[in-house]
């Protein structure tokens, strides 16, 4: 047998597909291109993920014939938050409003003023990223759109449709609805009421592993897989998708994502909520497990802009290796200048789109080294902040991976592990993503094993184990850099 994951991003459409002992036996990638039409608004057309999603399923079948032609199953993973809108005849309204547009933070406030329970009932604050804004936006400002809607469906629950002639989604990507009830894992009529929709607008719900519906005949036939039922599972958001990817489907268990923006990911038994703190708490793409997310915007994307500032943005790695020189002088280290990452505004804890990045103690005589340290400390006292809302949430971590782009480097990720007082381990092929995890929901809906004996970890090529002398050499600067954002808030 052999399972397909589907992961429908941002920037592209990437396919994986697995044996049985869950060997990569082909894979496929399709780019796809964003729509910014005014000044914060990013938008996309469902039919390029749909026609993507068919280009990287022919690549696969021509890279792995045989064990194509034994598909059991298809897992999807995808972008989450973005509103597909159709109406009763399936026709798409208008482009796909995505994660990432910020035109309803109006609507942000008047969902918080006519729920004034929203928090408790959503378990997360209103944002623009989320779908139940967006719809609000919809509906005060193209009417004649909102009246013709008749489902309302996420990024890879269009596909899915599309796949399968049903509307269903998964609990993890429903989560960032904000129309779920999280902890109760079911629609809350009352949160879906206050934009003006009704339950017959959302999609049918089932957890990320259950077998949500078959792939539709024609489409079997058209990639000669005639006669064979093809289970779509549930799926889930990227995040919860990528976390089954590496194993991390039991309490206690995470990854730190160093990559363009920071994610601080700790699955829970439990729902464990912070939303005054900008904590995300979503449902897990299996069933009974719930996660939570500490999201910081600007993580690797911090060294890129230094490394931009000071001429070296073509030699990162030599200029990685200077600020490992630099800091292995501990006077020069300690008097270093401190770092806000908040370069693009901040998520976790501050949920500020009006904070900015800061360099403060700057000395003259100081150069590149000094001010690329500081960037790497900043980025990691923002997850300390991060990890401190989840801790606080009780949503710690007993193990984590670490997983993205800055992970490459060692120095970085021993920081890491000192100032959050936290292992990390780096593992072998942590990076398939969350198409790989996908492909692992697809596996489990075909039957073909327990979320125990398909959600494996990794093996670990390389654990960062904290060293509690140098972790307090951190603690003075820690606190100078919670002391700035305070400051800077009020300076505005």
């Amino acid at each position: 047998m052999s399972y397909i994951g589907i992961d429908i991003g941002t920037s592209s459409i990437k396919a994986v597909l697995l044996g049985e002992r869950q060997d990569e036996l082909a894979e496929a990638t399709v780019p796809l291109t964003l729509q910014r039409p005014q000044p914060g608004w990013s938008e996309q057309d469902p039919e390029a993920w749909w026609q993507a999603t068919l280009q990287v399923l022919q690549v696969i079948r021509r890279q792995a014939p045989e064990a194509f032609a034994k598909l059991s199953g298809i897992g999807l993973s995808g972008q989450m938050h973005g509103a597909v809108l159709l109406d009763a005849s399936g026709r798409v309204l208008r482009p796909a409003i995505l994660w990432n547009d910020g035109r309803s933070a109006a609507e942000c406030q008047e969902l918080m003023a006519t729920v004034p329970d929203l928090t408790r009932r959503a378990a997360n604050i209103a944002m623009p990223g989320f779908t139940a804004p967006k719809l609000l936006w919809v509906r005060h400002h193209e009417p004649e759109i909102f009246r013709s809607i008749a489902k309302v469906l996420l990024p890879k629950d269009y596909v899915r449709w599309r796949l399968t002639g049903h509307f269903v989604s998964d609990m993890s990507d429903a989560a960032g609805t904000l129309w779920l009830d999280v902890a109760r894992r079911a629609w809350d009529p009352v949160l879906i009421e206050a934009c003006g929709l009704g339950l017959e607008h959302m999609p049918d719900l089932v957890e990320g592993s259950a077998d949500s519906a078959p792939l539709k005949a024609d489409l079997a036939a058209e990639f000669g897989l005639a006669g064979r039922r093809v289970a779509v599972a549930g799926g889930g958001g990227d995040n919860a998708a990528s976390a089954v990817g590496i194993g991390a489907v039991d309490a206690g268990e995470g990854f730190l994502s160093l990559g363009t923006s920071g994610v601080l990911f700790a699955v829970t038994d439990r729902l464990a909520a912070a939303p005054e703190r900008t904590l995300h708490a979503f449902c897990h793409a299996v069933p009974e497990r719930w996660h939570a997310m500490a999201v910081m915007l600007s993580a690797a994307s911090s060294l890129s802009w230094a490394a931009d500032l000071v001429g070296r943005g073509e030699d990162v790695g030599g200029y990685l290796a200077d600020i490992e020189a630099f800091a292995a002088d501990p006077a020069a280290r300690a008097t270093a200048p401190i770092f806000l990452p908040y370069l693009s505004g901040e998520r976790t804890p501050h949920n500020d789109a009006l904070a900015t990045g800061m360099l403060a103690g700057l000395r003259a005589g100081q150069g590149a080294p000094a001010i690329g340290y500081a960037v790497l400390e900043g980025v990691a006292f923002g997850f300390a902040d991060g990890l401190s809302v989840l801790n606080d949430a009780g949503a710690g971590l007993s193990s984590c991976m670490l997983v993205g782009g800055g992970a490459r480097s060692a120095f970085w990720a021993q920081m890491l592990a000192d100032i959050l007082a936290l292992p990390l381990d780096l593992a072998e092929g942590a990076e398939k993503g969350a198409a790989f995890g996908a492909a692992r929901l697809a596996m489990l809906a075909a039957g073909a094993g327990t979320v125990e004996t398909v959600c494996k970890r990794p093996a670990v090529g390389r654990r960062f184990e904290p060293d509690p002398a140098a972790g307090e050499r951190y603690q003075p600067r820690l606190a100078r850099f919670r002391a700035l954002y305070p400051a800077e808030r009020a300076a505005r």
